[in-house]
């Protein structure tokens, strides 16, 4: 096992979370056996390895963008529920 200690108290406290004297004792257990598992894969040799966010390419599958035309003033402010002098008028959300 690892010789790191996780305090669970003071990180069920900053989680905001009430525990148990079991849970968290169960809880110390299985960080113990994360932290055990990541000091495993801290062995591998990554030399030559390029860092990834995924494990398969990411690419963007949206079409482009195409300008097909504009909408009149009239035509964007026709089914707004209230509207002056060409805006479309909503609810105070701030005070």
């Amino acid at each position: 096992m690892s010789d790191t200690h996780i305090d669970i108290e003071y990180t069920a406290k900053l989680a905001r979370i009430n525990l148990t004297d079991e849970e968290k004792e169960k809880l110390s257990g299985q960080l113990d056996s994360i932290i055990g598992y990541v000091e495993k894969l801290e062995e591998l040799d990554t030399n030559g390895v390029e860092p990834t966010a995924h494990p398969h390419p990411v690419y963007n599958v949206w079409q482009e963008d195409e300008v097909k035309g504009e909408l009149s003033t009239e035509e964007a402010l026709k089914n707004a529920p209230a509207q002056r002098e060409n805006m479309v008028i909503v609810p105070k959300v701030v005070d």
